[in-house]
């Protein structure tokens, strides 16, 4: 008999991040393994700005520091 796969946690939760510079960026997804525990959506942030630093080397312009995350409203 086949073996079922274990299952694989593919949930994404969508982030709202403004920047000290006054930008927003709707809509960010973060795994849903990264969150949970007794940090609640503080590693959230460490996602995010982990994102931006690859994003700053392919393009070579920094998003400046993250002010404040929420949860998109959207989901």
């Amino acid at each position: 008999m086949a073996r079922k796969k274990p299952a694989v946690d593919t949930s994404s939760v969508l982030f709202d991040v403004i920047y000290e510079d006054g930008r927003l960026t709707s809509n960010r997804k973060v795994p849903g393994s990264e969150l949970g525990g007794f940090d609640g959506d503080t590693p959230a942030k460490t996602f995010i700005e982990e994102q931006d630093r690859k994003i700053a080397e392919m393009s070579g312009q920094s998003r400046g520091k993250i002010k404040s995350i929420k949860r998109s409203p959207n989901q």
